[in-house]
């Protein structure tokens, strides 16, 4: 997903610890944020800390984080498969225990659009309150009404190197992709996001 597709973008370019892997988000030391609170969301990409924003936290129940964010560019920009543009709201669904994002685009008057997830190592809430997630390039797009689920940036996931430096996490991130594409074409995703009961 390019930079400036997300809500609310301030690239930074400094370098930042990351999640290692499966686990390094989770455990009893976990971090839990609180509804309402204002949390940095962090976007992470090959060590280095390239997005930054703030978002309003919806809930946090230890494994899921989910959020709310505008998208506060002055411009639209034009995927082609997809319009992000002024008075958009992002909620976006955060795991600590696995791997990938699952963000619900919605227009201004809350007309849902569709989602847009991306491939990722699972997610870390520091001490501070920031969430931490490290994209893995891979992303899927999934229209609002079903007919379109896109792969993307796979050439940019062969083209990063993961699958020789850390085969493991290349290999987690390609079933990730694939369970997410199955999960649409079943229709699965109001079930993923559902709130817990």
């Amino acid at each position: 997903m390019p930079e400036s597709s997300s809500p609310s973008r301030s690239a930074s370019g400094s370098p930042i610890d990351a999640p290692s892997g499966p686990g390094s988000a989770s455990g009893p030391a976990a971090t839990v944020l609180s509804p309402g609170a204002v949390t940095s969301v962090r976007l992470v990409k090959a060590g280095r800390e390239k997005v930054r924003y703030d978002a309003t936290v919806l809930r946090d129940d230890g494994v899921r984080i989910t959020v709310r964010a505008p998208w506060s560019l002055p411009t639209t920009r034009d995927f082609g498969f997809v319009r992000f543009e002024p008075g958009d709201v992002f909620t976006e669904h955060y795991w600590r225990d696995r791997w990938f994002a699952v963000k619900e685009v919605r227009d201004a008057h809350g007309g849902l659009k569709g989602w847009y997830c991306d491939i990722t190592r699972p997610v870390l809430a520091t001490e501070d309150g920031a969430l931490v997630s490290e994209d893995l390039d891979l992303d899927l797009w999934l229209s609002a009404d079903g007919s379109a689920v896109l792969r993307l940036d796979e050439d940019e996931f062969a083209a990063s190197g993961l699958a020789e430096r850390d085969p493991q996490a290349a290999g987690r991130a390609a079933r990730a992709l694939d369970e997410l594409e199955a999960l649409a074409h079943r229709g699965g995703f109001p079930a993923l996001l559902a709130a817990p009961q």
